[in-house]
């Protein structure tokens, strides 16, 4: 979920693949195999504490402003409580507010854009979290993650875990790097996968895995869902480190991505649970290669 001009294209393209069928829905409920109950066995390196009492500014960054994020968003990202929050039972929240009646126009689409101040940091790891999403017209959730500041978007690359908008209940899974043109264009990938109950209570899991070669910049990374993995992608020399990327959370409003569908007024909820960085990914490393021998690769956007 980044800035991209052309997404709205791409965004066709992307469609056009998801009409000529679509992966098989992951299972809502469905219980993790041992392979992800083997992800306990893994240390975190990183597990925030989202409690009532701790602000989320202890680990999160807000960024903010309603200058359209590059695919002319509505929203407001504000520095709220009302917008972000943590939970008595250890959740981080966010919510978009919509108040098309608002005298104040900055207060009209008011929303959260959380930026971690823990990068990855490690060359080789997995990241993970418990995924409650809105879905509606005019909603776009997304669990992502950047380069630390400063960089150059596409070229130092990005990677989303969750993603879903305008109501559609399908992730996407994307990774970006480079420009959108030239040699660079197989370097922009996505996985669509139907998650019928991504808004149950419950939530569904998501894992991103990565292993780089710290010393020539080549890695692998594999996504998963469910314990399911769903998508895998190589990660080309030259980019920037994998220890630099930070994660974003977030809920955009209307915009190029959204087809300028806007939302009805309301709150729309973002829940995060279980958020961590491992030093090994669900099942360890073993299953992690494993899983990118036979997992597939995205298509082209």
């Amino acid at each position: 979920m980044g800035f991209r001009d052309s997404f709205k294209e791409l965004q066709n393209k992307a469609q056009q693949a998801m009409n000529g069928g679509n992966a098989p829905p992951i299972p809502w409920g469905s219980k993790p195999g041992s392979n992800v109950a083997g992800a306990a066995q893994a240390t975190p390196y990183w597990q925030p504490q989202c409690a009532p009492h701790v602000p989320v500014s202890e680990h999160f960054k807000h960024e903010q402003g309603n200058w359209g994020w590059g695919n002319n968003e509505a929203q407001n990202y504000v520095d709220d409580q009302a917008n972000s929050f943590h939970t008595p039972d250890g959740a981080l929240v966010v919510h978009a507010i919509i108040q098309h009646g608002h005298p104040q126009d900055d207060r009209k689409f008011t929303s959260a854009r959380l930026s971690s101040h823990q990068t990855l940091a490690r060359c080789r790891g997995s990241l993970s979290a418990r995924v409650t999403a809105p879905v509606a017209a005019g909603i776009w959730p997304a669990f992502w993650l950047l380069p630390a500041d400063p960089f150059q978007w596409p070229n130092d690359g990005e990677m989303d875990i969750f993603e879903a908008w305008n109501g559609d209940k399908t992730n996407h899974t994307c990774m970006h790097w480079g420009h959108f043109n030239g040699e660079d264009h197989d370097k922009h990938r996505v996985v669509e996968t139907p998650i019928p109950h991504i808004d149950s209570p419950h939530g569904i899991r998501f894992d991103f895995a990565w292993d780089e070669d710290e010393g020539n910049g080549n890695g692998r990374m594999v996504w998963y869902i469910d314990g399911k993995p769903v998508m895998k992608a190589s990660k080309p020399p030259g980019t920037r480190p994998m220890k630099d990327f930070r994660i974003l959370i977030n809920i955009a409003v209307g915009g190029n991505v959204c087809q300028g569908t806007m939302p009805q007024d309301g709150t729309y909820e973002f829940v995060i649970r279980d958020l961590a960085m491992w030093d090994a990914p669900p099942g360890g490393w073993d299953k992690f290669s494993k899983d990118w021998r036979n997992t597939k690769e995205g298509h082209g956007m």
